[in-house]
């Protein structure tokens, strides 16, 4: 059998396999808690023979969100993230919470709060300015992290996986092209991974060793002037020294800029216009073209890249991207990933993986349209397939 499917330790945890489920919006907390078809969504992966599924995403503030349906740690929250920690450990998986600040992927709009960002700086997303913190607001933010962690715990949660990917907050601190401050959050690679740094710090004093905590990194921006590889490796340095954390799991892309360069694959730029509200639609309508660019799709698309940090770094390293057969789950264990992270094929198959360890040619009936993309404003899911009853519905 294939090492993918052998027993593997994460910090404090001890996982069944290798293979984690990534962290994709479910598009199924229109009150921004826990429903019973959220439970069932993570139900499906975890009898599907995941690891450990990831629930996405829990804001750690209530302006932190990306939109106003979406999951903040709060008191009011907790009971029902219990529920579903429980019905997914029944099944023999683990469960883990990303939690994060949006910053100027929120849609300020939708919140009816201030979207931020480390310069202030016009958002695409919400059509509007997002403003600059104050250092007092950037240690508040810290503070955010740590209770946010608090609230996983006291979940159930075997896991925080912290966003610093895609240009949401943290990673809009990292970019150079999005961060112009001078107050000690900005400037040089060190100055602008503090924030980084802090949050994880400040998570890993209020959890302890209670749960894993595993921070997801870009790699690349993938857009002109963002944060390269290079620099990213001297960011994944700089934490694998503070000692805080105990995995990367290696992205890129911007969901704000260009948020094609992590997908790959067709960029459905009609499906996502005709569901955006109005006038970020319209805005799709006309310039989604530049927005959504397409990049081609091959297998293990960010393996080259996620190379360079592996090499570099000692720390555990978990490979996302274009993962969808034993085949490249056993090429990133031979390249040194101590676990793969998969995305789409798993939203198409939720069994895929048991299926797999079965019969190592089985691949993934994904075929990379990106059309699940839209679905994460209603109800996510491949529309290729019928939808299938939530077991509580």
């Amino acid at each position: 059998m294939s090492g993918i499917f052998t027993p593997a330790d994460l910090g404090p945890l001890r996982l069944r396999n290798r293979v984690l489920k990534a962290a994709t919006f479910e598009g199924r907390t229109p009150d921004a808690v826990v429903t019973d078809e959220l439970i069932d969504f993570h139900l499906a992966y975890a009898e599907g023979g995941v690891a450990m599924t990831t629930v996405a995403y829990c804001a750690v503030s209530e302006a932190g969100r990306t939109d106003r349906h979406q999951i903040w740690m709060r008191p009011e929250a907790v009971p029902g993230l219990r529920r579903l920690t429980s019905a997914v450990h029944a099944t023999g998986a683990l469960v883990s919470a990303q939690i994060g600040h949006a910053g100027p992927v929120a849609n300020a709009a939708s919140n009816r709060l201030p979207a931020i960002a480390p310069s202030r700086l016009f958002s695409p997303l919400g059509m509007a300015v997002v403003q600059r913190p104050e250092v007092a607001d950037v240690r508040g933010i810290v503070r955010a992290h740590a209770e946010a962690a608090r609230y996983a715990v006291e979940s159930g949660f075997d896991a925080v996986e912290v966003h610093f990917g895609h240009n949401y907050l943290v990673s809009a601190f990292l970019s150079p092209l999005l961060n112009r401050r001078r107050d000690g959050y900005g400037g040089d690679t060190l100055a602008r991974a503090r924030l980084a740094r802090e949050i994880s710090e400040a998570i890993r004093r209020e959890v302890g060793d209670q749960v894993a905590v595993i921070a997801k990194l870009n790699m690349d921006d993938g857009v002109p002037g963002g944060l390269r590889p290079d620099e990213s490796i001297r960011v994944a340095q700089l934490l694998e020294q503070d000692g805080h954390l105990d995995a990367l799991e290696l992205t890129a892309g911007s969901s704000l800029l260009n948020p094609m360069y992590y997908f790959r694959g067709a960029a459905p730029r009609r499906e996502m216009a005709a569901v955006m509200p109005s006038p970020v639609g319209a805005a799709m309508r006309l310039v989604g073209r530049a927005f959504l660019r397409e990049y081609p799709y091959e297998p293990m698309y960010l393996m080259d890249t996620a190379r360079l940090f592996r090499r570099q770094l000692a720390m555990p390293l978990v490979y996302l991207g274009g993962v969808t057969d034993a085949a490249g789950m056993d090429a990133a264990l031979a390249a040194g990933f101590e676990y793969v992270a998969m995305g789409r094929a798993l939203l198409r198959e939720p069994d895929l993986l048991r299926r797999v360890a079965r019969d190592s040619a089985v691949r993934s009936a994904c075929i990379h349209c990106n059309k699940c993309m839209p679905t994460i404003f209603t109800r996510t899911h491949c529309p290729l397939i019928p939808v299938q009853g939530d077991r509580h519905a």
